[in-house]
């Protein structure tokens, strides 16, 4: 019987037509060496919304109310009809800052009063990636001042 990795040029011995475990690396695994990374990070979130129109004292007062209720909350800049918040998150890794991330709007909507928009953009930078993005002039302006702003 002929080997399969023979005939690959492999060295493992297994036989034609044996199944081959798979394995995979879950999100925020190590290789072997790597520092631990289990330890939270800052990542700069920027979560983009659109929709139907709302109106413009609404859209404010609710991105108002979510700031009030999450104070992690640096900027948001609104209009009638899309909105972005800008804000940074502790996260161990990419992965779990993402996943907040994409929970908030919809967690959030009924209790900060904010429009049935869909989320349409989501960027999550580590901080430094986020410095140097300021330092060479074409990131995002530091979100000052702090609150909700129209575009």
């Amino acid at each position: 019987m002929a080997r399969a990795a023979e005939a690959t040029g492999g060295s493992a011995a297994r036989l034609a037509g044996e199944e081959r475990a798979l394995t995979s690396v879950a999100a925020g695994d190590r290789f072997e060496g790597e520092e631990p990374r289990d330890l939270p990070r800052l990542w700069h979130v920027t979560l983009s919304v659109s929709g139907e129109e709302a109106p413009l004292k609404e859209v404010r007062r609710a991105l108002e109310q979510l700031a009030h209720d999450h104070p992690f909350l640096l900027t948001s800049r609104y209009a009638n009809d899309h909105a972005e918040i800008r804000y940074w998150e502790e996260a161990r890794d990419l992965h779990d800052a993402a996943a907040v991330a994409l929970r908030l709007w919809g967690e959030h909507r009924q209790t900060a009063g904010l429009p049935p928009w869909e989320i349409v953009g989501l960027e999550v930078i580590d901080r430094q990636t986020y410095h140097q993005r300021i330092a060479e002039g074409y990131g995002p302006p530091p979100a000052t001042p702090v609150g909700a702003h129209p575009f």
